[in-house]
């Protein structure tokens, strides 16, 4: 079977337009080729799409249920041109968490201000590469490791780890909390995309770990008192809580924060967006 979308263009032309005569004017093209193109279609499926009479041109029942499928193939259709033609003029910049933290608003503004041409979209993703295997984004930023057969990446800065904890939990009144510390407590971690892993302790004493699905429910059950987090620092000025506390975590590495793209498919402003990045977090 070999359905082509001029056919289907045909004959949603002919269904608007109401006679075969109408459908060739808003073509552009002969009555004759109208005529063809439809029989053609009909032909591949097996099936008759229109009655005509001599008053009038009417789906026959099949004919209703293609015409509604072509009209979204069609959108469709005309969507993946789009996309496809002003791929250079739109930059999407995917993130599972936080994006960037407090850099966030100051990187969106002065994106603006010195590439005005290419508009810039934040795109939320809870997946380990921010939404980049699964095409949501041509840009991620990620704190994690990613596969670099697959994808290459430019690490644009480093962030703290913070210990996230309920308000009146009574670790909450500390200065800070060291890592081993949390041993005896109900660790909340995202398999997915988060940062935290329980290879950051000893076998032999490792935290009880519940999981979760992303941020939202991370939140909601520190303030609730069903255990701790372990997040980086844009977590801390992104997602601020009334009813969660962080304080800064001792006793391990910072975690790198890397840009990642597609190793043979790279959007052109992928160096200025990890030079303007790599600026905000150096200052």
């Amino acid at each position: 079977m070999d359905v082509e979308l001029r056919q289907l263009r045909c004959l949603v032309a002919i269904v608007d337009a109401g006679t075969f005569t109408d459908a060739a004017i808003d073509l552009g093209v002969s009555q004759a080729a109208v005529s063809r193109t439809l029989a053609s279609l009909e032909a591949s499926l097996g099936v008759r799409l229109l009655r005509r009479t001599s008053r009038e041109v009417a789906p026959t029942a099949v004919g209703a249920q293609v015409v509604r499928r072509a009209r979204r193939l069609l959108a469709e259709a005309e969507d993946l041109v789009r996309e496809a033609t002003t791929g250079h003029t739109r930059l999407r910049l995917g993130y599972a968490w936080s994006a960037v933290g407090r850099h966030t608003a100051t990187f969106q503004r002065r994106w603006a201000d010195l590439h005005p041409d290419v508009e810039l979209r934040l795109v939320r993703t809870n997946s380990a590469t921010g939404g980049l295997a699964e095409g949501a984004c041509d840009l991620a930023v990620v704190r994690t490791p990613v596969d670099e057969r697959r994808f290459a990446s430019a690490v644009v800065g480093l962030e703290r780890r913070f210990c996230a904890m309920a308000a009146d939990d009574p670790w909450a009144r500390r200065r800070f909390v060291r890592l081993g510390d949390i041993s005896e407590r109900t660790l909340l971690i995202d398999r997915r995309s988060g940062t935290t892993t329980t290879d950051l302790w000893p076998p032999e004493s490792r935290p009880e770990v519940e999981h979760i699905q992303e941020i939202d429910d991370w939140l909601t059950l520190i303030e609730a008192g069903r255990g701790i987090g372990i997040t980086t620092e844009s977590t801390v000025h992104q997602y601020p809580r009334k009813g969660v506390v962080f304080r800064p975590l001792r006793d391990v590495d910072p975690v790198p924060v890397r840009v990642i793209w597609w190793r043979e498919d790279h959007h052109p402003a992928t160096p200025d967006v990890v030079t303007l990045l790599t600026d905000l977090y150096r200052s």
